[in-house]
């Protein structure tokens, strides 16, 4: 009786699983988890070179500027004589490459490329990878980046160690000739704005280029995740030390700038050139992808760090 009964309460009709066979899924793209927006490169200003060498000519700068005569009533009729003097040693800052090659069995492309061009989606993963890799090295390289080349005039450090109001502030004072955004690592944006509900003044919000950003003195406090947290992109404990950064950006305002190489062969985007290097005996076609950056601080007050920021202080509020 129990099996004629599971017989008769049985669906007879075609299964999901073989039903499967004949459907077609949706795909999505290779999603890479580890890209990010990359804000830094897209609030920079940058500048195109043409031989990939860029100097940066300043002027020796003295207490005051040159005596100029300015009286309503001339105390002399001799106008003081002068000159500006300039480094006769500039600094030059030099492009670095950023390279890497992508290969693609050619039998792949050829079978496996609908809906998604396979070569194209290499690519396109490969170029995110190397902007990645440009946006740190913009705060991190050894030799042009932004946190190894602030003037020690330029660095000041926290009142208790979570970044405060008067820390924000006192970065301000720093960069205070039309500063244009924050830079700082998620947690420590997060850690900023703990700090600011504590005291009852929570940052403004804006958006600016399609992104929701907090504001402080209408400044934009932009995140990366390249300001490392104790040398950490994704740290795991929840205490932890980051730098916040204020940048002046753009040449007309003596700012910070970035820099990359125009007017390349096989240009792909901004610095960046795609080149086929051909295909082997054994069908695979290779793809050398290299990307020129580097950045210039064209004058000292151009930006400021607040270090030693801790990003693990928390509240209770009632």
């Amino acid at each position: 009786m129990a099996n004629e009964k599971a017989n008769a309460d049985s669906i007879v009709a075609l299964g999901a699983k073989a039903a499967y066979n004949l459907a077609n899924v949706t795909k999505t793209k290779p999603q890479y988890g580890a890209l990010t927006p990359k804000w830094l490169t897209k609030f920079l200003e940058f500048k195109g070179l043409e031989t990939g060498i860029y100097r940066v000519n300043k002027v020796v700068e003295g207490e005051t500027p040159l005596d100029v005569l300015c009286s309503q009533t001339k105390k002399s009729d001799i106008i003081p004589e002068g000159y500006v003097e300039y480094e006769t040693e500039p600094r030059e800052y030099r492009l670095n490459s950023i390279s890497t090659i992508i290969n693609v069995n050619t039998a792949i492309e050829d079978v496996y490329s609908a809906p998604y061009d396979q070569v194209q989606e290499q690519l396109g993963l490969a170029i995110e990878s190397l902007r990645e890799r440009q946006e740190s090295q913009l705060i991190n390289n050894d030799d042009y980046g932004l946190l190894k080349n602030i003037v020690d005039s330029q660095r000041i450090q926290t009142r208790n160690g979570a970044p405060t109001p008067d820390d924000m502030d006192e970065l301000i004072s720093k960069v205070w000739k039309e500063p244009s955004f924050f830079l700082a690592h998620p947690r420590a944006i997060a850690a900023f704005e703990r700090e600011c509900t504590k005291r009852g003044v929570p940052p403004v919000t804006v958006n600016i280029a399609g992104g929701n950003f907090l504001t402080w003195r209408g400044i934009p406090i932009i995140p990366t995740d390249k300001l490392l947290v104790d040398g950490l992109k994704n740290p795991k404990s929840q205490n932890g030390k980051t730098n916040i950064l204020l940048i002046r950006t753009g040449e007309a305002k003596r700012g910070v700038v970035g820099l990359f190489q125009a007017g390349l062969k096989n240009e792909h985007s901004r610095g960046l050139s795609v080149r086929f290097r051909g295909i082997d005996n054994k069908g695979v076609a290779s793809y050398l992808l290299s990307l020129y950056c580097s950045a210039a601080i064209l004058a000292d007050d151009a930006i400021a760090v607040l270090e030693d920021v801790e990003v693990g202080e928390y509240y209770d509020y009632d």
